[in-house]
């Protein structure tokens, strides 16, 4: 199978959107990010990842899709800009892909038409379905660089962003694609936060993976965009698996069959073994039954190679359906050259191992590597699993 390089990142997320920045936030385990707000919870205050920097305009042709899930994207979009017209002129247009993963899209922007609906008895003038529609994000990103090449947008809740890599590498393999734009946005909003706090699943304050006090999870936003092209690069995306046990709506399969499926089938895809995998980042929602679940699905890959992991939605909230992408930036960046001391990001928590469930080597603070191949793991509602495998090329070795 051809090699897939990841040409390029452009970040919009709680820790920054500067690489340097946002490595530097992650390897000191610094949730400085999370905040609590009044406006999202029906019943109370809530602990949420939030991105706090200036976010571009949407262009006034665009307004239909103007929201903040879509100004997130134009930010981390921005950072791609000179590449992807770098590509439109090699390749054409018709020859770049955009795949989006969101589980959100702009529904916070529906949520305030609503509100003024409810008060005025008609919704605002401004107000589109386009800002709130899942395949908006794509099709958004694909008219902002004018590009009419295959574009569409993932939606399998927590694994959204996760499997784009997946969809990106099989429009390449099949040569309908020189280079795909693939990523994930989500952002703040009531649905989503109250959804979880009807499963009972928001924390009442700090999120902590896998410790024996932990009761939820913290909800986060953010974007993060990718260039994936065919042949070598610094970065590569070694190996993709995906599985969807549909086990249940929202609840894991308990000896977590789906992840060990999905995580088997990105190391056989990798062509690696267990031992050969350095870090995983992962997916560590801190509710009871993920944890528990993924806790036991790394014992039954990984068994006695079990390498350093850490969950980083402490630092951040859980994205949703960006969370994938996030995390895979994350990944990228300790891999990248910005990472020379191959140091590994902190799991934060209390230290309070759960007995119920197997222990898992977490990562301490100024823990280092070697780093050579890096697994994040995004499992999703409904049995929808990715897990995605990185390396170092031949230009950063």
């Amino acid at each position: 199978m051809t090699q897939i390089a990841i040409t390029h990142m452009g970040l919009c997320t709680p820790l920054g959107q500067e690489p340097q920045q946002i490595l530097a936030r992650l390897l000191q385990g610094d949730d400085s990010a999370m905040c609590w707000r009044e406006d999202l919870l029906f019943d109370g205050p809530a602990l949420v990842g939030q991105v706090d920097c200036p976010l571009p305009l949407i262009p006034a042709a665009l307004a239909q899709y103007d929201c903040r899930n879509n100004q997130m994207l134009l930010s981390a979009a921005g950072q791609l800009t000179q590449a992807v017209l770098d590509a439109k002129s090699r390749y054409g247009g018709e020859r770049i892909g955009v795949v989006i993963g969101t589980s959100t899209s702009g529904i916070a922007s529906g949520e305030a038409a609503l509100k003024y609906r409810q008060q005025h008895g008609v919704f605002p003038g401004a107000y589109h379905y386009h800002q709130q529609e899942l395949g908006g994000a794509s099709e958004f990103l694909s008219r902002h660089f004018g590009l009419t090449g295959p574009s569409y947008t993932l939606s399998t809740a927590c694994s959204s962003s996760a499997k784009v890599f997946a969809a990106a590498r099989r429009l390449l393999n099949a040569d309908l694609c020189d280079l795909v734009i693939v990523g994930g946005v989500d952002s703040l909003c009531q649905l989503t936060l109250n959804g979880f706090q009807a499963l009972e699943s928001v924390s009442s304050g700090h999120c902590q993976p896998f410790s024996a006090n932990r009761d939820g999870i913290n909800i986060g936003e953010g974007a993060a965009l990718f260039t994936l092209e065919r042949g070598s690069g610094s970065l590569l995306l070694a190996g993709v698996g995906e599985s969807a046990d549909a086990y249940h709506i929202s609840a894991p399969h308990p000896e977590g069959l789906g992840a060990i499926a999905a995580m088997t089938a990105a190391l056989q895809d990798a062509g690696l073994t267990q031992a050969d995998i350095s870090y995983v980042n992962l997916h560590g929602t801190a509710t009871p039954k993920n944890d528990a679940m993924e806790s036991r699905a790394l014992l039954a890959v990984f068994g006695d190679t079990l390498p350093p992991c850490s969950s980083t939605k402490p630092l951040t909230g859980h994205a949703l359906g960006a969370a994938g992408a996030i995390e895979a930036a994350f990944c990228c960046l300790l891999l990248s050259a910005h990472n020379s001391q191959n140091a590994l990001p902190p799991q934060l928590w209390d230290g309070q191992q759960d007995s119920r469930d197997p222990a898992l080597p977490l990562v301490q603070p100024g823990q280092h590597g070697p780093l050579e191949y890096v697994m994040s793991n995004s499992f999703a509602f409904g049995g929808s699993n990715a897990s995605l495998i990185f390396c170092r090329g031949v230009n950063n070795a």
